[in-house]
């Protein structure tokens, strides 16, 4: 019956009573209160599900880093010797007297870097007039090695060095009867390629000792010709004088790094110096064998 009322009430137009009015508005009040609820708890959750992911990313980025960084950086042993001795002084005097008789003095090569690079030459003419003449030219290169952890140690260069020159010496231009043969007793590893070049001048015999003892790599030309009808040297003779030179000049090398008297270690040397892995690996400049003008 009472719901019949207000039913006709309400047909009627009739205004609802105070107390069903407020019944009403707290019931629409507890609707929108949940209904709002529900977003803020997504959101609430949405906020937390990306946290974690991003915590998750930080903390591999922080163990990534943490791998690397326990990681020890490459090293290579260092080489033996840290410098070179001076070029034109590698000889002795009893040597040039026999090698290059008539050669006034030594011509230093041009380097940047005398501890890395360093080089001398020599040029002997001995004129004897309606008799023709004895031409010599001497010299001796020096390329030292340091140890790099990108490219490897000092003496492992240096061999790479040394099989590169014997592989040129090999391959001159215009040589004729070349032959290759190991030298003993003269630094780690040595070998003389000889060969004969003909020119206008006359035929010249050269040699060339390629020696490494550790990260040090000598190289000695010597070649000989006899001019303006002159004899032509011996070539056997031309050979066993330039691995005299070039044993002269490993022994200088060794010398030069010998530990001295504070009690000092071989190949440290007193001040930094370029590496001559850093330049390309070239040796000093020097002069070409010359073919000097006959008499």
């Amino acid at each position: 019956m009472q719901r019949r009322a207000q039913r006709d009430q309400r047909d009627l137009g009739v205004p609802p009573t105070p107390s069903r009015q407020w019944g009403r508005a707290k019931r629409l009040r507890r609707a929108f209160v949940g209904a709002a609820a529900v977003p803020v708890m997504l959101v609430a959750a949405g906020c937390s599900s990306d946290s974690g992911s991003d915590d998750g990313k930080e903390k591999a980025a922080d163990k990534t880093a943490a791998s690397k960084s326990a990681k020890p950086s490459p090293t290579v042993q260092a080489a033996a010797y840290g410098k070179l001795p001076e070029p034109c002084s590698v000889l002795s005097k009893k040597t040039l007297e026999d090698l290059a008789p008539k050669a006034d003095s030594g011509k230093e090569g041009a380097s940047n870097d005398t501890a890395t690079r360093a080089g001398c030459s020599w040029d002997s003419l001995d004129d004897n007039g309606v008799k023709g003449s004895q031409f010599r030219w001497l010299s001796v290169s020096m390329l030292r090695f340091e140890s790099d952890a990108s490219r490897g140690e000092g003496d492992k260069l240096a061999h790479d060095y040394y099989t590169k020159q014997l592989q040129d010496a090999q391959s001159a231009q215009g040589a004729k009867s070349v032959k290759t043969a190991p030298v003993s007793v003269t630094g780690d590893e040595a070998s003389v390629v000889r060969y004969d070049l003909k020119k206008k001048e006359g035929t010249f015999k050269q040699q060339t000792v390629v020696a490494r003892v550790e990260n040090v790599v000598v190289t000695v030309d010597y070649n000989g010709a006899g001019l303006a009808g002159d004899k032509t040297p011996d070539a056997d003779d031309l050979v066993k004088d330039a691995q005299k030179a070039a044993k002269e000049a490993v022994a200088a090398v060794t010398k030069a790094n010998t530990a001295d008297t504070d009690g000092g270690k071989p190949g440290t040397s007193s001040s930094p110096s370029k590496s001559a892995s850093d330049s390309d690996a070239k040796p000093p400049s020097k002069s070409s064998p010359k073919s000097p003008k006959s008499s």
